[in-house]
């Protein structure tokens, strides 16, 4: 072979193992960001926008999104924690931590020579395997049981800002879930028929869950009308009360004063029929959409309607309509023609209440309410808000989980070294290269109780080695008890979360790293 030739070669498998660990370094530098956020003793980043808007948070797939990542492999992780927001909702700093814990280890195996698809099958089965492990020590778990759920909340809410106040947000949370879960088809659980209405002012003590429904829009009453209304009928319009305007832009040039009275007049006609019309139906409080076209509600027409003693709150976003009308019971009207008394939704008493400095409307005492749960969240500042909103997001989906999986396992990072000890001794069994890369795929996730008690301010490698000990010998839920600074039973701890939350965390970080194991070049286009 001429020397050229062999140049050639040399350099073009030197470019492969480039791109590759440059990859590597890039995820790995992303992960060790949000490392130290990790658990209940982890810090909150802050993170500052450019338009100077700024965000404290401990949640990763927040920390993640609002970072900005250019390199392409970094851009994984951060969907990543995207991902497991979606199918867990919690764990988000976990799944990162662990996916940089196994590129650190791939980095290791491949300069020993492993070839890459063999580490990321040995990964694809140690990951099935881990998975086997976790349901083997989980724990199942009862849906009546409140107690298990609330410890399940409590221990999310943990690592958050708002952990001091995990005794009113974990009950919270857990009743909201289960009055919106369906007896009947519990694992169609739908968050979104949770609304979460955040408030200035006031201590996150202050929350409260809302028995009925809670508006953040004012009721209009520059026309002096009611703001409180017993034995309500509420109608939800979707159509505008207001003089019809045509398509195209136009201008009408009136140029004597009879026609222009005439045109007043006929406006004045118009709302009032349709004011006729809604109180006909025995309508007393209205809830109107927001529209882009024309003004939803003139001047106008809010006096004639304060004049009929109808409630107004207007401007509800489009969005809330479906929640509006489970809640209530009600149907949307689209036209004025269609207000039958049979499509409004009957309430013991629709007011406004002072909340802070705002005011928002409350609807009480609903007939026939439907399964939806309305959480008012109040907090000193904008931030703490924003936070307590996450946090309690994050506890939510905590129990949404246990509804769709009802198993619950130790919390404490006691699961991983569980699955760690295991994996070792099943790589024993493996023959060749896979037991190799097994046994680093069970060392990587020793990064979870090395992360922990690192932020906890212990010390990570006495601990680490005490917690391999205690689980060889057989105690599977030992785990690191952060608030004490040693190693407890986490079961007895009350530390505990749903097995959803670490096995998702485990598959979605090994599809992430066999991702960026096969990546050999980069290609940018045009």
């Amino acid at each position: 072979m001429p020397p050229k030739q062999k140049n050639e070669l040399y350099k073009e498998s030197a470019r492969k193992k480039d791109v590759r660990t440059s990859n590597i370094e890039a995820a790995k530098a992303v992960a060790d960001a949000v490392r130290t956020s990790l658990g209940p003793r982890g810090m909150d980043k802050m993170v500052a926008a450019p338009n100077g808007e700024v965000i404290i948070t401990n949640d990763g797939a927040t920390i993640l999104q609002k970072m900005t990542v250019t390199q392409p492999a970094a851009k994984m992780l951060v969907e990543l924690s995207k991902s497991q927001d979606v199918v867990a909702g919690d764990g988000t700093t976990s799944v990162v931590v662990i996916c940089g814990a196994l590129l650190k280890k791939c980095q290791e195996l491949l300069e020993k020579g492993v070839h890459p698809t063999i580490i990321s099958d040995s990964f694809n089965k140690a990951s099935a395997k881990a998975c086997e492990i976790l349901e083997s020590i989980a724990i199942p778990v009862d849906m009546e049981d409140r107690e298990a759920l609330i410890r399940a909340a409590n221990t999310s809410l943990s690592s958050k800002v708002v952990s001091q106040y995990s005794s009113l947000l974990s009950p919270m949370a857990v009743d909201a879930v289960l009055r919106v879960m369906d007896p009947a088809r519990p694992n169609m659980l739908d968050l979104r028929d949770i609304k979460v209405v955040a408030k200035a002012g006031g201590t996150i003590d202050d929350s409260e869950m809302v028995d009925g429904m809670v508006f953040d829009q004012k009721a209009a009453k520059s026309a002096g009308g009611p703001t409180r209304m017993e034995d309500a009928k509420v109608g939800l319009i979707q159509f505008q009360i207001s003089p019809p305007k045509t398509d195209i832009e136009n201008n009408v040039v009136v140029s004597d004063y009879n026609q222009m009275d005439r045109i007043y007049k006929e406006e004045r006609n118009y709302i009032l029929s349709v004011v006729k019309k809604i109180k006909a139906s025995g309508c007393n409080v209205l809830l109107i959409q927001k529209s882009i076209l024309r003004d939803a509600v003139t001047d106008l027409a809010l006096h004639y309607l304060a004049k009929a003693k109808i409630m107004v709150v207007r401007d509800i976003e489009r969005d809330e309509i479906e929640l509006i009308s489970k809640t209530l019971g009600c149907l949307p009207i689209a036209h004025v023609d269609n207000m039958k008394p049979e499509k409004l939704g009957s309430a013991k008493l629709v007011e406004e209440v002072e909340v802070g400095k705002g005011r928002v409307v409350k609807i009480t005492g609903i007939e026939n309410k439907g399964r939806t749960a309305t959480v008012l969240l109040r907090g000193s500042n904008k931030m703490v808000l924003e936070e307590a909103d996450r946090s309690l997001h994050d506890a939510l989906c905590v129990i949404r989980c246990l509804v769709n999986k009802r198993f619950l396992i130790a919390g404490g990072s006691s699961p991983e070294v569980q699955v760690s000890m295991q994996l070792a001794h099943w790589s024993k069994t493996l023959q060749g290269m896979e037991s190799f890369c097994v046994r680093a795929f069970a060392e990587a996730l020793e990064v979870v109780p090395y992360t922990l008690s690192e932020n906890a301010g212990l010390n990570p490698i006495n601990i680490v080695t005490e917690l391999r000990k205690l689980h060889a010998a057989g105690e599977k839920y030992a785990g690191i008890n952060v608030k004490k600074g040693c190693i407890t039973n986490m079961l007895e701890g009350d530390v505990v979360q749903p097995l959803l939350v670490t096995t998702s965390a485990i598959t979605l970080a090994t599809e992430c790293v066999r991702m960026i194991l096969k990546i050999d070049d980069i290609v940018p286009t045009r």
